[in-house]
């Protein structure tokens, strides 16, 4: 009976269990996905796609037929000079409101997350409320207080008002990265007797840096691309995505197909060149490390060869003291 049930067991633990055969299922999950991803994908992307072809097209009246191939609008962007001048206007906005709403809610982040005070979860929530308002109500209320003010439209009630509205994402986007930072490096540098401004911008600030570049990218698209807001309060002045939008009724001249996918291609290469850079340190920090496991290595590996001729020459001296005492 013993020889049969290890023999039993035996079988049971080497013979494999036969796997059961997966029956394939024709269902709407197996595809389902792939396709409604196509689909997105390229609903998003057929626009993209005709603003970047009709910037070559040869334009006569509207930009609407196609009529032929030619590089005459990237070549000459500036024969249509409306075109230009609300383009600037869009990169003067976008910068000026970018570095002031960088500015001011990187501090607000610092105050929300270190520090204590009254009335700071009422400070939050009016943060917040610009993300939450719809655009309309927002243009129409900063109009109003223009009006009121008696301040008259133009670029610079746009920076003010997209300063406004830029600011709490920024404190959303710095205000993640402060609460991920470790206090003990601050209070490291605290230590070796840093000043306040030693311990930010050699400590803080090199910490906080991706997250303000990050903040500072997504505010300049909001500001860039915004229409609703600035309608309400740019006056006579005319930025790319006005300019757009009233030219839609007559034709979009080529000329704006051109900019707009120079914008894109812009994008797409300074996504491509910082994953490019990503991976090239991320090498470099991996050669370099390799160094000090191989010098780690060696050094184990003389310790234990000096150890072991250590130990070699004692057993040899005991031995040798030993013999002596022997023929004594």
């Amino acid at each position: 009976m013993t020889l049969q049930a290890g023999k039993a067991v035996e079988d049971a633990v080497v013979t494999p269990r036969p796997r059961p055969r997966r029956r394939f299922r024709l269902g709407v999950g197996a595809w389902g996905l792939g396709v409604y991803a196509v689909i997105a994908f390229t609903f998003l992307l057929i626009p993209i796609v005709y603003t970047i072809v009709f910037s070559f097209n040869d334009v006569r009246r509207t930009n609407i037929v196609w009529r032929g191939f030619t590089l005459d609008n990237w070549l000459k962007v500036c024969d249509q000079p409306e075109v230009c001048t609300a383009f600037g206007n869009s990169i003067l906005v976008g910068v000026t409101a970018t570095l002031l709403a960088t500015a001011m809610g990187t501090a607000m982040a610092i105050a929300l997350v270190r520090y204590r005070f009254r009335f700071r979860a009422a400070t939050t929530l009016l943060l917040f409320l610009p993300m939450a308002t719809p655009e309309v109500v927002l243009g129409a209320g900063l109009a109003a207080q223009f009006l009121s003010a008696g301040i008259p439209k133009g670029i610079g009630t746009i920076i003010i008002a997209h300063t406004m509205f830029c600011i709490s994402f920024v404190v959303v986007t710095v205000r993640a990265r402060v609460a991920s930072l470790d206090p003990a490096l601050e209070e490291a540098g605290r230590d070796l007797y840093a000043s306040p401004g030693q311990v930010f911008w050699r400590i803080t600030f090199p910490l906080l840096l991706p997250g303000i570049i990050a903040a500072a990218l997504l505010s300049f698209a909001l500001s860039f691309d915004d229409f609703i807001i600035t309608n309400f309060n740019s006056g006579a002045a005319v930025t790319f995505p006005k300019y757009v939008y009233t030219a839609a009724a007559r034709g979009i001249p080529a000329q704006a197909n051109v900019i707009a996918s120079a914008v894109f291609f812009l994008a797409i290469i300074l996504v491509i060149a910082t994953q490019i850079g990503g991976a090239v340190r991320r090498k470099r920090l991996e050669r370099s490390s390799v160094p000090d496991d191989t010098a780690s290595v060696g050094a184990s590996g003389e310790i234990e060869s000096a150890a072991s001729r250590l130990r070699a020459l004692w057993e040899s001296s005991s031995l040798g003291a030993g013999g002596a005492g022997d023929r004594r």
